[in-house]
């Protein structure tokens, strides 16, 4: 058996934290050559936010940089990424995306692909239980954050 992604593992506490917040446990790390150097979790509820994302809270967090530096960055994100995030994805070129899990929620991955960015899909246990949890526990919010209430 393999040793945990430290990436994901990264990711995924910062899903935790956000479900700790009492919002919703998305997570992600942006990775660039080797170490992260931006983490975020989904914040929407937190800050009362239409677009606090985990990703987009990430990409937040980095700050301003030139656009090659996105051109090595890796994003890791516990769940699939909507279009929102996928497009934030595009616009800065990140060339990679590994993602926890795509069960709760399948989102822009084949536009990410035809667009050249690599992506890649872990299925992890932990990222799907705690979302799980999460959508038994406060299906109202679950349905407000995709977009579907």
């Amino acid at each position: 058996m393999s040793a945990p992604d430290p990436y994901l593992a990264a990711a995924l506490a910062e899903a935790q934290r956000g479900y700790d917040e009492g919002g919703i446990p998305i997570g992600a790390v942006l990775v660039h050559e080797g170490r992260i150097v931006a983490r975020g979790h989904n914040r929407r509820v937190q800050q009362g936010s239409a677009i606090r994302h985990g990703e987009m809270d990430a990409l937040e967090a980095l700050g301003r940089r030139p656009g090659s530096f996105y051109r090595g960055v890796t994003l890791y994100t516990t769940l699939s990424p909507c279009a929102m995030c996928s497009g934030a994805i595009l616009l800065y070129g990140i060339p990679r995306v590994v993602i926890g899990e795509h069960r709760s929620f399948l989102g822009e991955e084949a536009l990410l692909q035809a667009r050249g960015v690599a992506v890649e899909v872990r299925d992890d246990a932990a990222c799907r239980t705690l979302m799980a949890r999460f959508i038994a526990r406060h299906p109202d919010l679950w349905h407000e954050d995709i977009g579907d209430v």
